[in-house]
């Protein structure tokens, strides 16, 4: 019977499968297989017997570990027991030289090494989303907010440009973090390699060569937790940005303000009580599951602190932290490039709150007009502040409350006047910036 979520409700088959207890088998399987023909390479073990594992040790079975734990209880040597019962003869060499986290922490790395190659495809794919999203939009003017009130305007393409931008970033930390957290280890109990002698270094880079991944420079008992805190730190980050932009539509989706919409389904259902609910559930899923994932922070970094050469209390805590927080992360990122593709445009509503303030917040385009005149621009500040004030409290336009001011006529004729507080002609280079990115971007989508 399921249990937590991740098992039933949330998460992509292909990233619970990095971290389900069938791969973490595998995993440590195929680096005990590397280690075996490493040091065959080297002369420590005969090449025979470490062909006779790579042949075997697949066939090593899960069920006999598990069977075998159960009597010991050590779940590594369990596993090394069982691989060793499938390869005969040649099984006394199975993690020849090697302790528990050399293989476990090797182990770890081939599964995050999945595990962000299925995280930068998604990016790319949300990446290019945001990108077609933002050439849509590059020309569609909406409210620009600040503290939450309504400020000059601005275009949506700018918005998505501006979450394309940072999607793009995490990119480029994933890429280089990848090799600093991609990495494994044969340095024995305490790091010594001094049962593996002079040739543990030369070892050591062999296995993971032919791992095809990274290799410490020095350790002690296990690999230091501070490349798995950078891990989860980036996860964390990605995260954040998948919450402020799920935060940003479900604001938009308001009653009050309906500018954007979650598809809906013909059959869906909103509420349990109030049929008339279109609510965007999966943007606020994807906001609560963020604080899920930047929850393993802390935890991540408390691993890095262990006694002396190492302790166990990082250990039950990473059994949690690898597959839940990929799992879940992996899974926001599907689920908002669903809402993006599907989200509705209520271009009525995007227009009606441009104009809801009357042209007041167009004030400080006539301010910059005035200044460029001759107006003091501290003087035209004042000027602006204060007729719009007047606008607003007496529920006018601002280019009525202008036109009764002598010191404004001065400068700036009534035509002038409606295109400065036109919102269309005040969005600066917006759709240059848009275009810009796009150009720069495009070449990371998939």
């Amino acid at each position: 019977m399921a249990i937590h979520p991740i098992d039933y409700r949330y998460g992509t088959p292909e990233m619970r499968a990095v971290w389900s207890e069938e791969n973490r088998f595998r995993a440590i399987v195929t680096a005990e297989i590397a280690l075996a023909e490493a040091e065959a390479a080297h002369g420590m073990i005969p090449a025979e017997d470490a062909a006779a594992i790579r042949r075997c040790a697949p066939q090593a079975s899960p069920a006999r570990a598990k069977e075998i734990e159960g009597e010991i209880h050590h779940d590594m040597m369990a596993i090394v027991r069982a691989i060793g019962e499938a390869c005969g003869d040649a099984g006394r060499w199975i993690h020849y030289g090697a302790t528990s986290n050399d293989i476990l922490d090797t182990a770890t790395a081939l599964q995050l090494r999945e595990s962000l190659e299925l995280i930068e495809q998604k990016l790319a794919e949300l990446l290019q989303v945001l990108l077609w999203r933002s050439e849509e939009t590059r020309t569609l003017v909406c409210a620009g907010r600040t503290h939450g009130q309504i400020g000059v305007p601005t275009t949506y393409g700018l918005r998505f440009a501006i979450w394309a931008s940072e999607v793009a970033r995490h990119i480029e930390r994933l890429r280089e973090l990848r090799p600093r957290v991609v990495v494994g280890q044969l340095t024995g109990a305490v790091g010594t390699q001094a049962a593996l002698g002079a040739a543990g270094p030369a070892i050591q880079a062999t296995m993971m060569e032919l791992l095809g991944i990274g290799s410490v420079d020095v350790s002690n008992q296990l690999i230091a937790r501070d490349r798995y805190a950078e891990y989860f730190m980036f996860l964390a980050n990605v995260a954040t940005t998948l919450d402020k932009i799920g935060l940003e539509i479900r604001l938009m989706q308001r009653s009050e303000i309906g500018e954007v919409e979650e598809a809906f389904g013909e059959k869906q259902v909103g509420s349990s009580t109030m049929p008339h609910k279109r609510n965007p559930i999966k943007s606020e899923q994807v906001c609560g599951l963020a604080r899920i994932v930047r929850s393993a922070v802390e935890p991540a970094l408390l691993n890095n602190v262990l006694w002396d050469e190492r302790d166990l209390t990082n250990s039950s805590c990473e059994r949690v932290l690898f597959p839940e927080a990929s799992i879940v992360l992996d899974h926001m990122l599907r689920v908002l490039i669903g809402v993006l593709e599907g989200l509705r445009f209520n271009r009525e509503n995007i227009r009606r709150n441009l104009m809801l303030l009357r042209g007041v917040n167009l004030a400080e385009s006539v301010m910059i007009e005035l200044t460029r005149r001759g107006m003091d621009r501290q003087e035209a500040h004042e000027v602006m502040r204060t007729a719009s004030m007047e606008a607003l409290a007496e529920g006018r336009h601002l280019s009525d409350v202008l036109a009764e001011k002598p010191e404004v006529e001065r400068f700036v004729t009534a035509e002038e006047l409606e295109r400065l507080l036109d919102p269309e002609s005040y969005i600066g280079t917006a759709v240059m910036q848009v275009e810009r990115l796009i150009a720069k971007l495009s070449p990371l989508c998939p």
